[in-house]
């Protein structure tokens, strides 16, 4: 767990001194920072996640690299859905909503459309894959 979260602690990193832009994997993505809460613990959580816009809305995958498991931020999010959101140099709070059949699967083939390798977590698992839309809040 320490070598994940020391390199999601030096993409934030470069996120915000380069404006929401990082190299590496997600060169060229669309990357968001979710603040999220805790489940459990009920500190606040930041995880760099990819991420493609659906008309006014962000969505995100709740992928973990096709492991058999979700995400601990898709429960933090289940558990608190409104969060706080990074993208470029902006911050604010979003209402986080799981997406349902069909569009689920409307906007995670817009997100491999964006980033191939994620038809490739869509196989490495037997789960099915959460798709999470972020809505701005008023």
């Amino acid at each position: 767990m320490s070598n994940l979260n020391d390199r999601n602690r030096g993409i934030i990193e470069e996120f915000r001194a380069n404006g929401g832009k990082v190299g590496g994997p997600f060169a060229g993505a669309t990357l968001v920072l979710l603040h999220t809460i805790g489940a459990k613990s009920h500190q606040e959580r930041i995880n760099p996640v990819a991420c493609v816009r659906d008309s006014d809305r962000l969505v995100v995958i709740a992928s973990k690299a096709g492991a058999p498991t979700h995400p601990d931020w898709y429960y933090n999010i289940l558990a608190n859905p409104r969060i706080t959101v990074e993208i470029g140099t902006e911050q604010f709070q979003v209402d986080a909503t799981v997406a349902e059949e069909p569009e689920r699967t409307r906007l995670y083939s817009k997100m491999v459309s964006m980033m191939p390798g994620f038809a490739d977590y869509e196989r490495k698992t037997t789960r099915i894959i959460p798709v999470i839309i972020l809505t701005r809040t008023k």
